[in-house]
């Protein structure tokens, strides 16, 4: 067990040396000297992890032990680059993440016992999140933006909803679904002998359709894709059923284009993601194809082994007077603004590491024992998955560019927040269901006699 405990310690020495590196880059790049500050980051990066695994060792010690070493290596991109672009960001992203530690440890511990006690809140879980979607349109605390309604203020704090509202639907869905998934199978009775009766599926499209009207009014059209995106998961996850994903698919066609049809917001997306270089649509929607040709220019830049941290212009402005090279660096296109640093070979390191998140998130599931278990794990590994694709997929155009966060990479304390809690309630279910898998090991072995 101790070694373990090392071995588990160890893992997050690569993510402090990371931060070390990774700013001593950056001032060699921007003055020229290498700087013990560099040293003094990576130590106190170290601290704020060890604490964190000192907190998971004693609540959950069956916890899967590389979700945090692998969150800990993401934190530090975030705060190396953040730091280049401007020095007070990365003051703010450590702030946030601070607080997102202190989020984890408050959900650790107050769920340690039993965080299957969230299955009798589904209801309240339900209106939670409905009421967070709605926060952003109220007045006196909305804060609109380009013409999207996506936080919301209050005194000094500025926060999205959103990311907390991900949370509340996949618990609402995984309990749902865990009390009703026999019913959703069992008692198909539609004209193909597939659907179930609409008393059974009402309560959940009830709290899905709210969900994904409160999206639709807040015009944040890249958490509807992901919201979307988990409940077909989730309902295929639960019922086996290939029907719901295909009849979900073909409902998210025409809603599709119904948005493009009403929303010239959504045209001008979607034309400047198929000609980002046209200089028509330039000139109609300047931000949009001007964002989305210089997160293509800045990765094409930026090679196999990129210009090196700190090597990026993104203080054009301040130079000259003109326009940022790199606009909107510090969040949506963070992830062209890595690539040019580190290069191809690095992006494609920093997506293997969420990759493994995901993958430790379904392996989770997996050994979970009961079905509450298994659709959280798996509903936020999904969630968690859906985002990353969302803003990489936007940013090397495999789909139309929408606005989310890159999970603690891009800057953003509610986005920070809500991952930790995320990243608490994964290794609840893996303490709980590593734990259970151990001592049915040991009674399989007579160790319950000994």
């Amino acid at each position: 067990m101790i070694l373990r405990r090392v071995r588990d310690l160890a893992l997050l020495i690569p993510s402090a040396l990371l931060v070390a590196v990774g700013f001593a880059s950056v001032f060699a790049n921007d003055t020229g000297d290498l700087s013990n500050v560099s040293l003094l980051y990576g130590a106190a990066f170290l601290g704020l992890v060890v604490v964190a695994h000192v907190i998971t060792t004693v609540a959950l010690p069956d916890g899967d032990p590389y979700l945090l070493p692998l969150v800990a290596v993401l934190a530090c991109f975030g705060l190396v680059e953040l730091y280049r672009i401007d020095e007070s960001l990365a003051r703010d992203q450590g702030t946030w993440f601070i607080v997102g530690l202190c989020a984890y440890a408050g959900t650790v511990f107050a769920l340690r016992k039993d965080y299957r006690v969230l299955r009798d809140y589904r209801n309240v879980l339900a209106l939670a999140g409905v009421l967070l979607l709605l926060a952003p349109r109220l007045p006196g605390i909305s804060n609109p933006e380009n013409g999207a309604y996506l936080s919301v203020v209050l005194g000094p704090i500025r926060f999205q909803p959103t990311e907390l509202a991900k949370l509340c639907l996949v618990l609402y869905l995984a309990s749902y679904l865990a009390d009703n998934r026999q019913l959703l199978v069992q008692e198909a009775k539609g004209p193909f002998g597939v659907l179930p009766p609409l008393k059974y599926l009402l309560p959940l499209l009830a709290v899905w359709g709210a969900t994904m009207l409160m999206l639709f009014v807040i015009q944040d059209v890249g958490s509807a894709l992901m919201y979307f995106g988990v409940g077909l998961a989730l309902l295929f996850i639960a019922t086996g059923r290939l029907l719901y994903p295909v009849v979900g698919l073909t409902m998210f066609a025409f809603g599709a284009r119904l948005l493009y049809e009403t929303r010239p917001t959504i045209q001008d997306r979607v034309a400047a993601w198929q000609k980002p270089f046209d200089i028509a649509i330039y000139e109609k929607d300047p931000g949009g194809s001007y964002q989305l040709a210089q997160g293509l220019f800045a990765q094409s830049d930026g090679g196999m082994l990129g210009q090196g941290l700190g090597g990026s212009i993104v203080d054009y402005t301040a130079k000259t007077g003109g326009t940022y090279p790199l606009p909107a660096a510090k969040n949506d296109f963070i992830y062209a603004l890595i690539v040019n640093e580190v290069g191809l070979i690095g992006a494609v390191g920093l997506l293997l590491i969420y990759l493994l998140i995901v993958w430790r998130g379904f392996k989770v599931a997996i050994v979970a024992h009961d079905s509450f278990s298994k659709l959280v794990a798996a509903g936020l590994a999904t969630v968690f998955a859906l985002q990353v694709f969302v803003i990489v997929g936007g940013v090397t155009k495999v789909i139309p560019l929408t606005g989310v966060t890159l999970p603690f990479v891009s800057s953003g304390g509610s986005s920070i927040v809500a991952n930790f809690i995320l990243l608490a309630l994964l290794l609840l279910v893996s303490d709980r269901a590593r734990r259970d898998a151990r001592e049915d090991l040991d009674r399989a072995k007579g160790g319950a006699w000994r």
